[in-house]
């Protein structure tokens, strides 16, 4: 634990004017802020009808107002209308909502291997894009979305809340004073707790060719922190995983945890009824797609990787070393930038913290001096502050984007294709480049 005996509240280092975004996303933030817009909601799952849906309509009634709702689960949909106290029509057939309804903005909340079909159809008639992260799951389909994006002249926004956390964008104005120096390697390391961790095995992320395994469907987010923070692009990873803990490796198993016989002994036992929120989403809805929220954590068709780690080079030089832990006794990550000058590095917990705490820490370490702390209030809300910030510039709150937050598809791109990078490797047992995957070619550096 890093000690606390000292800390600089501020380093006082600013940056002189806006960082210059690249046309695409200035393109796309111009304009999804503005006048009051029509939007419509694809997936009505627990994010989609949180987040993008209840939480906005609460907050942002004179930028926002809802024209459709959409889910292959009826009474999903139906629930979520509800849910978010609208009037608008619900469906499920997506084709027939876009062509009803005609929204400006569509929201993709759905499944992240069907990302690219609504993103790529929403565009083609005639919506601009909102899409949570993952953008998609596979370059074929990344590659297909950048070529729609540039063949209907629409725009796609990436959902990165993490960027917006006080914390990490203090890491990155850091970074861009120069307070190490150029930075030459990073360590990042990630652990999801046995239970944030366990629940992606318990749903359809449990299955690659739903969610690319959580080197995609999770790992964007770190991904996307680190092109962020590095400010260059990513050019070719070496990577290793595999599923040792959660799916075959148990002697009992179920096909979710209600019927269970072995409720008393399995210490991942999940109890869905406790939850009014799961129940009246999911549990009174499995009749129309069998999807269970409680599904169990051994069942033997699971086949993404629970430890996954990779090497990446970036295009200035920079080498990481990236790992994602699935079964941790506790949340959160460790951080560390190694520069020409110094080290900056941070360790966040996020679950079941020792001590109560009102800010986040960063340690900085300059060469032949004593390490400093800078002290980091704590955003409210979720994901550390990030949500609220986020959907603030999305939704016209707030136009500014000194720190580069704003993410378009090339952002979005560069984050999944790390992960389908890694995951490539894992399974040829060879490094892959970037640059191989799609017509995007890396930058040494995006600003």
């Amino acid at each position: 634990m890093i000690s606390r005996r000292k800390f600089i509240a501020s380093t006082g280092a600013t940056l002189a004017g806006s960082m210059l975004l690249n046309s695409s996303v200035a393109e796309a933030a111009s304009f999804f802020n503005g006048p009051k817009k029509r939007y419509a909601l694809v997936g009505t799952g627990d994010r989609g009808t949180s987040m993008w849906g209840k939480d906005v309509v609460d907050a942002y009634p004179d930028q926002v107002e809802f024209v459709g709702l959409c889910d292959k689960n009826k009474g999903r949909v139906e629930y979520a209308k509800k849910y978010l106290g609208v009037n608008c029509p619900t469906f499920t057939d997506f084709e027939e909502m876009m062509k009803t309804v005609k929204p400006d903005i569509l929201i993709v909340t759905t499944m992240c291997s069907t990302h690219d079909h609504f993103i790529i159809r929403g565009m083609e008639l005639g919506a601009d894009i909102i899409t949570e992260k993952p953008m998609t799951t596979d370059e074929t389909k990344c590659q297909a979305i950048i070529d729609a994006e540039k063949r209907t002249g629409k725009k796609i926004r990436v959902t990165f809340n993490y960027r917006y956390s006080p914390h990490r964008a203090k890491i990155w104005e850091l970074l861009r004073a120069g307070t190490i120096g150029k930075i030459t390697s990073v360590d990042f390391h990630w652990y999801l707790d046995i239970h944030h961790g366990a629940d992606y095995f318990r749903r359809w992320h449990r299955l690659r060719e739903n969610s690319g395994t959580l080197l995609v469907h999770k790992a964007t987010h770190h991904f996307d922190l680190l092109n962020w923070w590095i400010d260059s692009d990513p050019v070719e990873v070496f990577g290793f995983g595999k599923l040792e803990h959660y799916g075959k490796n148990n002697a009992f198993r179920s096909t979710n945890c209600r019927p269970c016989t072995y409720k008393d002994q399995c210490k991942f036992y999940f109890d869905v009824m406790k939850k009014q929120r799961y129940v009246d989403l999911y549990v009174n809805n499995e009749q129309f797609d069998g999807y269970m929220r409680d599904g169990c954590v051994w069942k033997e068709d699971i086949n993404i990787y629970d430890k996954m780690c990779a090497s990446i080079k970036y295009a200035n030089d920079v080498e990481v070393s990236y790992s994602l832990t699935t079964y941790s006794p506790y949340e959160g990550y460790r951080i560390a930038f190694n520069g020409t000058q110094g080290r900056l590095e941070a360790w966040i917990k996020e679950s079941n913290p020792p001590e109560q705490l009102d800010y986040d820490e960063i340690m900085i370490t300059k060469n032949f001096e004593k390490p400093q702390f800078v002290r980091v209030p704590q955003g409210g809300g979720g994901h550390a502050g990030g949500d609220k910030l986020l959907k603030d510039k999305i939704f016209g709150v707030d136009n500014s984007d000194t720190l580069r937050q704003t993410a378009g598809s090339r952002d979005g791109a560069l984050s999944c294709l790390i992960g389908i990078a890694v995951r490539n490797s894992i399974e040829s047992g060879k490094p892959v480049m970037i640059g191989d995957l799609t017509t995007i070619k890396p930058q040494v550096q995006k600003m």
